[in-house]
């Protein structure tokens, strides 16, 4: 499963973006916040999870 972003949560750090393995990357950063734009190509890593300072992500 891809990652879920908390939009209440997040606070654009882009820190998931950084981390994140896959190409294309699973994350952009838009308005502000972490928006989950390649789920399909979300190799479940938990990487993004394990990254974010606010504990905005979460694998399911």
């Amino acid at each position: 499963m891809p990652p879920i972003v908390d939009k209440e949560k997040c606070a654009g750090h882009g820190d998931c973006y950084d981390v994140c393995p896959a190409e294309p990357k699973v994350f952009e950063i838009i308005d502000g916040k972490a928006n989950v734009v390649n789920p399909d190509d979300c190799i479940e890593c938990g990487a993004c999870e394990a990254s974010c300072p606010e504990s905005a992500i979460t694998m399911e």
